[in-house]
């Protein structure tokens, strides 16, 4: 069997981290994997660091003439973004592949379009089960629910503590994070407001925000009208940002709108208790107490799940135990690739 996995995009985020999985998974399975990139972009770089094949090309229509010329060469077009989909499927009367798509995100789609490219996939997967219905509800189709792969690294705590004491915290300080961008879906505002109320109850902590975005003055005007400055710190993108897990007493989610939470899948990795609302994928992850559940736009409940969490070394220790377990089956590489490998296998009999 032949994948050629489909990523066009020109950043290094969660989707490409899982792309590059995808295809260290199905060689250590045997099965002959490459990618189709953007030329001296990330996707690019890493896959031919792990001594993968590329097919780098320069924009939208090199990407179009090797759809009609080369894709018939392989088994399976494995496609991770909705741009690259829509080239994949509107040139399958030319190389026949097999396309499947794995939709990350639950923003709803939308468009006749839309709805005739998903038609013309093979085969639909979804990462979460929100995402799932999502997807069925807009193209009354089967969806396959493969989630993403988790993979456990070394990290580096010196680094992240010596971030911590540029920022002058001290070492009996508690330590609350989050990696999020600054965007609506993961509302960070409702964040600030739920750091504002734990400040009401305690303070012996600091709040770490990690990550960038359109509302990063508005998220600064709040922290500054609340005088949340000493606390509330925003350190904007930062890379290697795994880090700061070894560090983190509490992670913590305000999402209004979350596929899946990928990051959540890192705190439970790296054995950090999680508190979040119960948006989209993020349901998912944390049932079964493997984390503090909290309602959509509920501030309160963000600071009493946090307060709580901290005041109770027996909870921690519950939930963090859960987590692990949970994330190092379900998550692992060799799960993950095998639910997609036999999804393949069924496709091509």
């Amino acid at each position: 069997m032949k994948v050629l996995e489909v990523n066009f995009e020109k950043t290094w985020r969660g989707g490409e981290r899982q792309t590059l999985y995808c295809m260290l998974g199905f060689r250590d399975r045997g099965v002959e994997t490459a990618v189709v990139c953007r030329k001296g972009y990330p996707m690019d770089e890493k896959a031919q660091e792990q001594g993968f094949k590329t097919h780098a090309l320069d924009g939208v229509f090199q990407l179009i003439a090797f759809l009609l010329t080369k894709a018939k060469y392989y088994d399976i077009l494995h496609v991770e973004t909705a741009g690259a989909l829509t080239y994949c499927v509107f040139t399958k009367a030319f190389h026949r592949t097999k396309v499947v798509y794995t939709r990350r995100v639950d923003f709803v789609p939308n468009g006749f379009l839309t709805w005739v490219k998903y038609r013309l996939t093979d085969k639909l997967v979804a990462i979460s089960t929100a995402i799932k219905q999502i997807l069925y509800d807009f193209s009354r189709r089967s969806i396959v629910h493969i989630s993403e792969i988790v993979q456990i690294k070394n990290l580096n705590e010196e680094r992240a503590q010596n971030e911590l004491h540029e920022l002058g915290v001290s070492t009996d300080t508690k330590v609350i994070g989050t990696v999020a961008a600054l965007e609506q879906h993961k509302d960070p505002l409702i964040m600030v407001e739920a750091i504002r109320l734990l400040k009401e109850k305690r303070n012996d902590f600091v709040f770490i925000h990690c990550g960038g975005g359109r509302l990063e003055e508005s998220v600064k005007a709040k922290v500054q009208e609340y005088g949340l400055q000493d606390v509330y710190k925003m350190l904007g993108h930062k890379e290697q940002v795994e880090d700061f897990f070894t560090v983190f007493d509490v992670y913590v989610m305000s999402s209004e709108q979350e596929g899946l939470g990928s990051s959540v899948l890192d705190a439970f990795a790296y054995k950090v208790p999680v508190v979040s609302t119960n948006a989209g994928g993020l349901k998912d992850l944390l049932e079964n107490d493997r984390g503090i559940l909290c309602d959509i736009k509920q501030p309160n409940q963000l600071a009493g799940g946090i307060d709580t969490v901290l005041n109770n070394f027996e909870l921690r220790t519950s939930l963090t135990s859960k987590a692990y377990e949970y994330v190092i089956h379900d998550h692992s590489m060799e799960y993950i690739t095998e639910k997609y490998i036999d999804l393949f296998e069924k496709m091509l009999d």
